[in-house]
């Protein structure tokens, strides 16, 4: 898949595209069956995917403070993006001078001699432009004059309701990784480089590899099993912790994975951890050796799941 960051590097040759609209936070099943829906138009018209989104989020530029938790960083997203079939990735910066754009400016800048969009494909209770102004109406009305289609998303529930970013969250928050998993399609994961740490895990008998989140918040914390991909040829099984480390006076977020019967220079790789199961939450202890017997407990538990786990 292809990245253009900004409207001033679309190319002509990257003028005319099927296109949606979105945060696509996550990836989940929702936003999946919704490139399923551009890519069979896209088919239909001989034409590229395209997917347009904004960096920050709208909601971290307007309200930072209280923005949902992120589920996927943007370099998160666009890995899983491209089993999708999306061609393209459109990143908008979103500032001022995009918050300030009336719908009709908004279309004709970034939809119109932008883009090039000959159909679009958003939900029917889509807001966009200054004050959130414009809806599927004004689209429709726009794509008559402009000379591009305007189609409604399908709706994709799942048990008691539409799959979204925010049923993911509440999914994470209560640790019920399968409800997670089942809403994403897959299991929920977080990537980034292996760092060095304070070393403290090696004086206990527990070395970790530690991945900084590079997140203002963390959609999950606790304990966990875990699997790593992109330090070895199969996935790596182990234990994680997910939080500020309590019991050091740590503050910034961090994971920390102790792999089992896995002994290698990994410094510097970019992995990708899967969360498989919540073991607990996170806790502060009162000493390193009441620290060591709980994880100690943790990496059994979570190496019972693993035994119990078909295949």
């Amino acid at each position: 898949m292809e990245l253009v960051r900004g409207l001033y590097n679309l190319r002509g040759d990257r003028h005319g595209c099927v296109a949606t609209i979105g945060n696509f936070d996550g990836v989940h099943r929702g936003h999946q069956a919704v490139i399923e829906q551009c890519v069979e138009q896209a088919a239909e018209l001989a034409l590229p995917v395209t997917l347009i989104t904004f960096e920050p989020q709208p909601r971290e530029y307007f309200h930072p403070q209280s923005a949902p938790a992120r589920l996927t960083r943007l370099r998160e997203k666009i890995r899983a993006l491209d089993e999708y079939g999306v061609g393209r990735m459109l990143c908008l910066p979103f500032n001022d001078h995009l918050a300030g754009l009336d719908p009709e400016t908004f279309i004709r800048e970034i939809l119109v001699d932008g883009a090039g969009v000959k159909h679009l494909v958003v939900g029917d209770d889509f807001r966009f432009g200054k004050d959130r102004a414009g809806n599927f109406s004004l689209l429709q009305q726009a794509g008559a004059r402009h000379g591009f289609e305007v189609a409604s998303m399908h709706t994709y529930c799942l048990g008691e309701g539409r799959v979204s970013s925010t049923r993911v969250r509440d999914a994470l928050l209560r640790g019920d990784l399968d409800a997670a998993a089942t809403l994403l399609g897959r299991p929920y994961a977080m990537s980034g480089r292996v760092a060095h740490g304070d070393k403290r895990g090696r004086t206990i008998g527990f070395p970790t590899a530690n991945v900084f989140l590079h997140r203002a918040a963390s959609p999950l914390a606790g304990v966990f099993a875990v699997q790593m991909d992109g330090v070895a040829a199969q996935p790596v099984t182990g234990v994680a912790n997910v939080g500020s480390r309590p019991t050091v006076d740590g503050t910034s977020a961090l994971l920390e994975v102790h792999l089992f019967d896995f002994d290698r220079d990994i410094y510097g790789k970019h992995v990708q951890v899967s969360f498989m199961k919540k073991i607990r939450d996170e806790r502060r202890f009162e000493s390193f050796e009441a620290l060591r017997e709980q994880i100690q407990a943790d990496a059994r538990q979570a190496k019972d799941f693993f035994r119990s786990v078909p295949g």
